[in-house]
């Protein structure tokens, strides 16, 4: 035998438990002194949580620091289970408008390989899981606003498929994912240029193939017990997809807003004894008993109804209803909670979360209880999603999603400093820090104009773009434009003792987005950060000569 041997396998041994110890001192952090709200019991005024190897190892107000975790002052902070958003698109990428399935929305393709005899739209075999994308810049953007976790699918066609609930984090879609399939999403719209092209039809359909599947599961059944003399029936991969929801072992989410809508979804839930939820209900409270009485939750949206500044003056007053609605939403979940239907709160189609913190206080303000808006954003989410046993509160063995908060999360002034995701920590991306004495305070304006190209870094990939300014003492014009956008004309540019600064309104996937830039000039190089409404970017460029 090599007498080598043993100390071969002794320095191996050595390697690996130094770099385990490495990794449990990196993986060890203690957030200190500060609030804690667990959400599943009592809030600990003044409390230590302590985080290993990813999970919450202890919690309490007489809990130690252990000796090699990296130590967060909370002091004048408050703690909070990781925020939910129980019902997105996060992480799907968007596909152009006019892609098959979606009538202009987010595409959805079921593929050329699909064995499905349904049309695009009516494809309820398509998995979120396998459209997901680690690294998406939306999730970064949420994460950053005190998110941890989401439910997500692909909101496009009638059947949007089975979605996901994932962690705002990871290298890999293996890594997000904590439970998939969750449930069968259903849309009430139409498909352009093929049927159903009418909701009639939509309703038409989605009964139609509730019975198909039904009786091809029977066949099925009956085909496996005893095939002789008997047709083997075909495949049909959305017809399977259907066979746990109609036999009631899958939820199905329908999106529904109206009272009208949530009758029709509540119907077609009694008809097939669907597992159902209800997501935005922007009109629950109006069918609130019936919400009770057949247990149903609500997935429920703070995206409200508000009047948009850019309508034009001369328009049209709004109608009687139109402003009804705007009144009586943010009472909606204050009537849920005293009627005893379960729910979570989901950010629908906003652009900036800090509407969505606003929204949340507006609720507060119409009657919910400030703790029972972070329990909606938080465990009853988890709850109605099937992950409680590992998220949604602080507790000693769940997963380390945690937020850090200055202040209180509903405050207005409140702003995020840490949010650990799977017990990693993410810090707050910076802003650059203004000179003193305001933009030009104390200096001549620099030369900035010229064209510049740029990289934004947009987590996860880098984005292409070109500046070109042009320049009146301090006062700067230009466009902006990349492979995303045509070029934009920028606003309010003006030159500061180490740059400029200028703001933009970028059309991408169809949306508006506005955002500030701020760049630091030496000699012919940039960097800077992008104030979005989804929180900052970095960037940094060159002028072309």
């Amino acid at each position: 035998m090599n007498k080598q041997f043993p100390r071969v396998v002794l320095a191996v041994l050595c390697f690996f438990a130094f770099a385990f110890a490495i990794n449990a001192q990196v993986g060890s952090y203690a957030i200190t002194n500060a609030k804690i709200v667990t959400v599943s019991g009592a809030v600990i005024e003044n409390g230590t949580v302590v985080i290993r190897n990813g999970l919450i190892e202890s919690v309490g107000a007489g809990v130690k620091a252990p000796s090699d975790a990296k130590i967060f002052d909370g002091k004048g902070m408050t703690v909070y289970p990781g925020l939910f958003d129980a019902d997105t698109s996060l992480g799907i990428p968007s596909q152009p408008a006019g892609a098959p399935g979606g009538g202009g929305q987010r595409g959805q393709t079921a593929g050329d390989d699909s064995n499905s005899n349904y049309a695009d739209g009516l494809r309820p075999e398509t998995m979120a899981a396998s459209k997901l994308k680690a690294g998406d810049s939306q999730i970064s953007a949420h994460r950053n606003a005190g998110f941890t976790t989401a439910l997500t699918v692909d909101n496009s066609g009638i059947f949007n498929g089975q979605s996901a609930v994932i962690n705002l984090a990871g290298d890999s879609v293996s890594e997000m994912i904590i439970r998939s399939p969750f449930a069968q999403h259903v849309t009430f719209t139409t498909l352009r240029g093929s049927y159903p092209g009418s909701l009639l039809g939509t309703f038409a359909a989605l009964r139609q193939m509730f019975l198909d599947a039904k009786r091809h599961d029977e066949l099925l059944k009956m085909y496996a017990k005893d095939p002789r003399g008997m047709k083997r029936p075909g495949a049909d991969a959305s017809l399977e997809a259907l066979i746990p929801v109609v036999n009631g072992e899958q939820p199905v989410v329908f999106t529904a807003n109206t009272e009208r809508e949530i009758i029709r979804a509540l119907d077609l839930a009694k008809e097939f004894k669907l597992k159902a939820l209800i997501s935005g209900g922007q009109e629950s409270w109006k069918v609130a008993d019936r919400l009770k009485a057949d247990n149903i939750a609500v997935l429920l949206s703070l995206d409200f109804p508000k009047r948009t500044l850019s309508e034009s003056k001369d328009a049209e007053p709004e109608t009687l209803e139109t402003l009804r609605l705007r009144a009586e939403v943010p009472k909606n979940p204050a009537r849920l909670k005293a009627a005893g239907v379960r729910f979570a709160f989901h950010s629908g189609e906003l652009k900036n979360m800090k509407d969505y913190f606003a929204n949340a206080r507006e609720a507060v303000e119409n009657g919910l209880s400030e703790g029972d808006a972070v329990r909606a954003m938080t465990l009853t989410a988890a709850e109605i999603l099937g992950v409680d046993n590992t998220l949604g509160s602080i507790e000693k063995g769940k997963i380390a999603n945690l937020v850090l908060v200055k202040g209180g999360l509903l405050d207005k002034d409140a702003s995020v400093a840490y949010v650990f995701v799977d017990g990693k920590e993410f810090e707050q991306p910076k802003k650059p820090e203004k000179p003193a004495g305001g933009a030009n305070a104390g200096g001549a304006a620099p030369r900035v104009a010229g064209t510049w190209n740029l990289t934004i870094d947009v987590p996860g990939q880098s984005v292409a773009s070109t500046l070109t300014l042009e320049q009146s003492a301090q006062t700067l014009t230009g466009t902006l434009s990349s492979d995303m956008f045509p070029a934009t004309p920028i606003r309010d540019g003006k030159t500061t003792p180490t740059g400029f600064t200028f703001s933009v309104t970028v059309n991408v996937g169809g949306s508006d987005i506005p955002v500030a830039f701020d760049g630091r000039v030496t000699g012919n190089e940039v960097e800077g950060t992008i104030d979005t409404p989804q929180g900052p970017v970095a960037f940094r460029g060159t002028r072309v000569p």
